[in-house]
């Protein structure tokens, strides 16, 4: 990834004068080296594909931060606030308003023009989209699910296993060799984990259990999209263009077994507004991630995310209350260490 990006511009005078000024200077870029001549190229030429407007790191990450909390933060609210106790519906209407935000930004903007480079066949579908989508759909169910049993604070710090759960996945299957590098982060990891499970004032088992096999289908998820979809070139738009219909309608099956009506009454009780601006918070994330993979290196991206989880933690204290004991900072400070490590050596 680029560390830096260039500005666009959207004035086609402007283009043209900068690429006359390139010309007299007997110099190349990107912009100008289609344009042998020194005069400016007619505007009834055809035009350069339409690129993506990129952001500068120090602009999209704070809102990615803000977006990414809200979020968190928001679902929290809902379901211990309001007391709208049902993850399994609240998923299927967020992916059911992912599917048609994607669907509407495909033709209204130029976001999802990589959708079109990818032909989406029936056995791909079957062999790659499905199998993944069932994994998404229940690291998102089971992900919701835990907030109902443990605070947001303590399933940050839990989040921090899934590097491990990855690498104890690949070396399962024989994906990727161990080494003595990754050997050490797993071990820092685990025990920072360990210690924050161990100072934990509110422990719930069943939330505990929970959250941990949503980090299972969280890691196998991510390892399949490298085994399957390696070759592909999926921002986070372009995935969730393909994977919310397939979830929503996953999890909108699974309603009946779980949560049957229910939901569908208390929707008086927390009304349209507040449903609509959570999965339209939710959407929000998601596109402002599409400019996030574009805007920094991966250590700058990966601090910033260390910088958001200590956020998110510090304002769950705030805003709800939450215990966070000194063993718990202490055991998330070495979880924190070796996730750093694992993203910057590259996972290898």
């Amino acid at each position: 990834m680029s560390s830096t990006t260039k500005e666009i511009m959207h004035d086609e005078e402007k283009r043209a004068a900068e690429l006359l000024l390139d010309a007299n200077k007997d110099t190349s870029s990107d912009d100008s080296r289609d344009a042998e001549s020194p005069l400016p190229t007619p505007v009834t030429a055809n035009a350069p594909k339409p690129s993506k407007p990129k952001l500068s790191a120090a602009m999209i990450i704070p809102i990615w931060i803000v977006l990414s909390s809200a979020v968190i933060l928001y679902n929290n609210h809902v379901y211990n606030t309001l007391m709208f106790k049902y993850p399994v519906f609240l998923v299927t209407f967020h992916l059911a308003f992912a599917a048609v935000g994607t669907r509407v930004l495909q033709r209204t903007t130029h976001l999802l023009d990589a959708a079109k480079d990818i032909h989406m066949s029936k056995d791909m579908f079957m062999k790659s989209i499905l199998p993944i989508g069932v994994l998404f759909s229940g690291s998102l169910v089971l992900s919701n699910t835990a907030y109902l049993y443990l605070s947001v604070a303590y399933i940050q710090m839990l989040k921090a296993f899934t590097p491990v759960a990855i690498l104890l996945i690949s070396w399962s299957f024989r994906l990727q060799e161990p080494n003595k590098k990754l050997a050490i982060i797993v071990v820092m990891i685990s025990t920072g984990v360990a210690l924050t499970s161990q100072g934990e004032m509110h422990f719930n088992l069943f939330g505990f259990l929970t959250q941990a096999a949503a980090v299972a289908f969280e890691s196998s998820r991510l390892v399949m999209i490298q085994i399957l979809l390696h070759n592909l070139k999926m921002d986070p738009l372009v995935s969730l263009h393909y994977y919310a219909p397939v979830c929503a309608v996953i999890t909108g099956l699974v309603i009946p077994f779980t949560e049957g009506l229910a939901p569908f009454y208390a929707l008086k009780d927390i009304g349209a507004l507040v449903l609509i601006s959570n999965a339209g918070v939710a959407f929000l994330l998601n596109v402002a991630a599409v400019f996030l993979v574009s805007a920094g290196s991966g250590l700058i991206l990966t601090l910033a995310g260390v910088f958001k989880d200590i956020l998110l933690i510090t304002g769950s204290v705030i805003i709800f209350g939450a215990s966070v004991t000194p063993t718990q900072v202490f055991g998330y400070s070495i979880a924190l260490c070796g996730l750093v490590l694992f993203k910057t050596s590259g996972g290898k």
